[in-house]
């Protein structure tokens, strides 16, 4: 299991701006896998605590019956509008992973993917940042 504290240890600049993004609002999305295997997307909240990622969901939820199904779940976080001046956005994140069960309806994240989508500093380019377990970071530029 790839903890958060150990995408922090691995990756320390990605995942402090990762975390960043979850924690500009609330409310996220969660993707979920539904019975027939299409997508289900939902709104979710959750925490960084303990160096975990956590959240949680509500008994009798469709997207607690998808994850108690197949517990690959991907977490967004909140969007917000890019500025006029597009180097100013401070883009969005995205983390996979497996839910796994704690205690009552909590839920941490295996992480297996964490994703930082942003401008660069001339505004002219989409920069994304990933990383998996057990790898480096790896940086995509696009015009």
């Amino acid at each position: 299991m790839t903890t958060w504290s150990e995408v922090e240890a691995a990756a320390p600049e990605l995942a402090a701006a990762v975390r960043a993004c979850f924690e500009r609002g609330k409310h996220k999305t969660m993707a979920t896998l539904r019975a027939d295997g299409s997508p289900r997307i939902s709104g979710i909240e959750n925490e960084f605590a303990d160096g975990e990622l956590t959240f949680g969901m509500m008994p009798g939820s469709v997207k607690l019956a998808d994850v108690q199904r197949d517990p690959r779940v991907a977490l967004h976080s909140p969007s917000v509008d890019p500025p006029e001046d597009p180097s100013a956005w401070p883009g969005e994140a995205k983390v996979a992973g497996r839910a796994v069960p704690g205690n009552g309806d909590a839920f941490t994240l295996d992480v297996s993917e964490v994703v930082l989508t942003r401008i660069n500093a001339a505004g002219d380019r989409l920069v994304i940042e990933s990383w998996r377990p057990g790898g480096q970071v790896r940086r995509v530029e696009r015009t």
